[in-house]
């Protein structure tokens, strides 16, 4: 006899850059122009080594880096000023994002975003992706709303919060190893899609190419639900 599905989970919360949209391309052409200005070149080294990091972590990173100790503050302004008028070009969701969340949506399922990056860009990127977050998303939480970024467990502890369900009976996806270890410490189910292939995610239960793959449906409970 075939083992009964199991249901949804309460509430999903979505990692936004590089999971829930493709964000990565504006601070990718950010970086490469805070790096040029300085007569350097931004590597996928660089990169790979920035992405979901902290203000503060990406702070530390760029001074060395950039060999500009003490800088990193007024490095990450700058690069806060760049990605900004990069988001404006639009930025396109992740392949099977917009379905995914469809198929929550039709599965009565409470939604949230949780991200490092400052809400002035969260609401510029979701809005250029054409997602009205009021509507779709419960609780959209950022860096600056809690005392600790990923990988501490504060955002996504917040976003539990804010959905009115425990930890426990909630999913996250994440791309990155700090946003998967930030979800798994607040104690949630961690869906990884890898925004590089080979990235590990710590603490994930399920890792998948693309938010389109069965296993991603499968571990949410959604395997029965057709939009």
């Amino acid at each position: 006899m075939r083992a009964r599905a199991a249901p949804p989970p309460a509430g999903v919360v979505f990692d936004n850059d590089g999971l829930l949209l493709d964000t990565e391309q504006a601070w990718t052409r950010a970086e490469v122009t805070l790096f040029a200005r300085r007569g350097r070149r931004f590597t996928m080294s660089h990169k790979r080594a920035l992405i979901g990091s902290s203000r503060a972590q990406a702070a530390a990173k760029l001074e060395a880096m950039l060999a500009l100790p003490g800088g990193g503050e007024a490095l990450m302004d700058e690069l806060h000023e760049l990605v900004m008028e990069e988001a404006l070009a639009g930025v396109p969701p992740r392949p099977g994002a917009l379905e995914l969340l469809e198929r929550l949506r039709h599965a009565r399922v409470a939604l949230a975003v949780a991200t490092n990056s400052p809400r002035e860009f969260l609401e510029r990127t979701l809005a250029a992706a054409g997602l009205e977050h009021r509507a779709l998303f419960t609780a959209t939480v950022c860096a600056e709303d809690v005392a600790h970024p990923k990988p501490a467990p504060d955002i996504y502890l917040e976003a539990c919060r804010l959905l009115g369900a425990p930890p426990a009976a909630c999913a996250a996806l994440e791309d990155s190893p700090a946003g998967a270890a930030s979800a798994a410490s607040a104690g949630m189910r961690v869906i990884g899609v890898p925004y590089f292939p080979d990235l590990p995610l710590p603490g994930a239960h399920v890792i998948a190419s693309s938010l389109h793959e069965p296993a991603v449906a499968r571990a949410l409970g959604l395997d029965g639900v057709v939009v």
